[in-house]
C-alpha cells in the first residue's frame, strides 16, 4: 500500500531520481572521465540570452510581452494560463553541468518581468537531452510543470502542497565523490513522468520505468546531477516561497540555442 503524501504538516519528514540512490538517478554509472573539476568554483553563471528588442528586467523593472531568453517556438510550448515560469538556460558544450536560471512572472494582461535571479545553477553531468531514458545521466530539456514541493527540513513557507519526511535524507556521495548531505532538504518535483498532484516522492511513471523519473530541483551539493537540477540553498528556498500555485508555474529548460528557438 503506498504511503499517504503528508501536506504542509510537521511529522517526521526520498529522493530523486535526479540525484542518488534513494529515487533513481543512484542507479545510473558515473562517466569514466570528468568533464570539469570535482568540486566547480562558483564560476559567473551563463546568463539567459534576451531576444532581439527584448530586456531582462530586474524585480520590478519593466515588463516584456515575451519572456527573455526564449524563442517564439519555445515561449509557444508555455500554457497561456502560466503566470510564472522557471527559465532553466544550460551553459556552453564545455561546462554541459552548468547552467543559469530565472523567475519571470505575468500579472493579469501585462508583459513578463524578472522576478528573481538570475541564479547559478547545475544540470546532470551529461547535459540535456529532448529523450530521456533511466540512467542517461541527461536532464529533459522542454517546459515541465512544477507545483509539488518537500523535503527533509520544515516548510520553508512555501504555498505549494509540501511533503516533509526523513525520506528525503540522502547520506551518499555524488558523481565526483562531494557529500549529498542536505541535498534534499528542499525540492521541488519536476512534472516528468509523474503524476502532479501527489508527493515528490511518489515512484508512479506514467510513461514507463525505461523514461526514467523522480527529477526534482534540489539544493546544489557542489557537482553535477544525474538528472536534476540544482539551486543554491538560499535560492532554493527563496524559489519555494515565490511561487504560487494559482499561477501554475513551471520550468523551461534546456541548453540556451534550443531555448531561442
Amino acid at each position: 500500500m503506498r504511503r499517504p503524501t503528508v501536506r504542509s504538516t510537521c511529522l517526521p519528514v526520498l529522493v530523486a531520481a535526479c540525484c542518488l540512490a534513494v529515487a533513481g538517478c543512484g542507479s545510473a554509472q558515473a562517466p569514466q572521465a570528468r568533464t570539469h573539476s570535482a568540486a566547480p568554483s562558483p564560476d559567473s553563471p551563463a546568463s539567459p540570452a534576451s531576444p532581439a528588442g527584448s530586456r531582462a528586467p530586474g524585480p520590478g523593472g519593466r515588463s516584456d510581452a515575451r519572456i527573455p531568453g526564449l524563442g517564439p517556438a519555445t515561449q509557444a510550448a508555455v500554457a497561456p494560463g502560466t503566470r510564472q515560469v522557471l527559465v532553466v538556460t544550460g551553459g556552453p558544450a564545455a561546462r554541459p553541468s552548468h547552467a543559469s536560471a530565472a523567475l519571470y512572472g505575468r500579472e493579469g494582461t501585462t508583459g513578463w518581468r524578472r522576478v528573481a535571479g538570475p541564479w547559478q545553477a547545475r544540470n546532470a553531468v551529461r547535459g540535456w537531452t529532448r529523450d530521456h531514458r533511466a540512467g542517461d545521466l541527461r536532464t529533459p530539456s522542454g517546459v515541465f510543470g512544477i507545483r509539488d514541493a518537500g523535503g527533509l527540513l520544515p516548510d520553508p513557507g512555501t504555498r505549494l502542497p509540501y511533503d516533509r519526511s526523513e525520506e528525503f535524507r540522502e547520506p551518499g556521495t555524488g558523481i565526483y565523490g562531494e557529500t549529498l548531505d542536505g541535498t534534499f532538504d528542499y525540492v521541488l518535483a519536476i512534472d516528468y513522468n509523474r503524476r502532479p498532484g501527489t508527493s515528490p516522492l511518489d515512484k508512479s511513471r506514467p510513461l514507463g520505468e525505461e523514461k526514467g523519473g523522480g527529477l526534482w530541483i534540489h539544493v546544489d551539493h557542489e557537482g553535477p546531477t544525474k538528472g536534476c537540477v540544482a539551486l543554491p540553498r538560499d535560492q532554493m528556498r527563496q524559489l519555494l516561497r515565490l511561487l504560487k500555485p494559482e499561477h501554475r508555474p513551471v520550468v523551461v529548460m534546456g541548453p540556451r540555442a534550443e531555448l531561442l528557438r
